[in-house]
């Protein structure tokens, strides 16, 4: 009778959650990912951690383009979320390389070819990170986003996205990544990292400050015109070398008064500096 007992109460209890790793997919050999490493664990733990502190878009940029990227290595992010027009996104995008990211965002919107594939691809495939070749000899090499990716060194993207209770995207996240880098590793990571992505940018939305043509900037005056302006120049990713020349004048200069613009900023490097002077509005996004 015992004996029966103890074995009716195994045949109850709930088996273990095991959580596989996404297959890759879209003409990427499949595959599942490893069990992550303890570096890896540690960053995951600390970009989950970093991910909580984000708050307003500034927090956003410099989580995305600093910590995150010794998680998932990128050359640009591309944010989506679905407004209150089911088929319409609110689009952002964030890069630290030499690229304007605000043209990436318009033609995501009006992509025709890739960002379809994309979202139908993952929404096919159960909602998997989705891995797709965008380089020369692909299918979407003729696409303007594509070629524009293909531009700054990004021949491969991973997306990834969250869904709501009727299955459609609430938000999809496009990781433009160098060709090489991207694996079912990376889309193993992707897939533990994006709700927090989701997450945090949904809080940069709600806590987004109410703008004002009469408002004055709360670091008006804190920064020199030319500070301002090499820090615009540092914003869209160009080097101490690339802005001299740009500004006539000699590199030293250039980084005796970005040492300048740290200090008076309170940061500790340049990545920070644009994200305090975003915060700060002494840049316009």
């Amino acid at each position: 009778m015992e004996a029966g007992e103890h074995q009716l109460a195994e045949r109850r209890r709930p088996a273990p959650l095991v959580f596989q790793p996404p297959t890759q997919v879209n003409s990427v050999t499949s595959g599942n990912a490893s069990l992550l490493d303890p570096l890896e664990l540690e960053a995951l733990m600390l970009n989950m951690d970093a991910s909580l502190k984000v708050h307003a878009r500034h927090h956003f940029f410099t989580w995305t383009q600093g910590l995150l990227q010794n998680l998932l290595k990128h050359e640009m992010l591309i944010c989506a979320l679905r407004n209150s027009k089911l088929t319409s996104f609110h689009v952002d995008s964030f890069a630290t390389s030499p690229a304007e990211p605000a043209p990436f965002s318009d033609m995501f919107r009006q992509d025709a070819s890739l960002v379809p594939h994309l979202i139908k691809t993952w929404e096919d495939n159960y909602f998997q990170p989705v891995i797709c070749e965008t380089g020369n000899g692909s299918a979407f090499a003729g696409s303007a986003l594509a070629r524009e990716l293909s531009r700054i060194g990004a021949n491969v993207v991973l997306a990834h996205g969250t869904y709501d209770l009727f299955g459609k995207p609430a938000s999809f996240f496009t990781f433009a990544c160098q060709s090489g880098t991207i694996g079912p590793r990376q889309a193993y990571l992707a897939e533990l990292v994006v709700p927090f992505l989701h997450l945090a940018w949904v809080r940069t939305q709600i806590n987004r400050p109410a703008e004002s043509d009469g408002a004055s900037s709360p670091g008006a005056g804190l920064l020199t015109a030319r500070e301002q302006e090499i820090l615009r120049w540092i914003h869209v990713g160009k080097s101490n070398i690339e802005i001299g020349t740009i500004l006539t004048i000699s590199p030293l200069t250039v980084k005796n008064h970005v040492q300048k613009i740290l200090r008076k900023l309170n940061v500790q490097n340049r990545t920070q500096a644009v994200g305090k002077a975003l915060a700060l509005r002494i840049l316009s996004i």
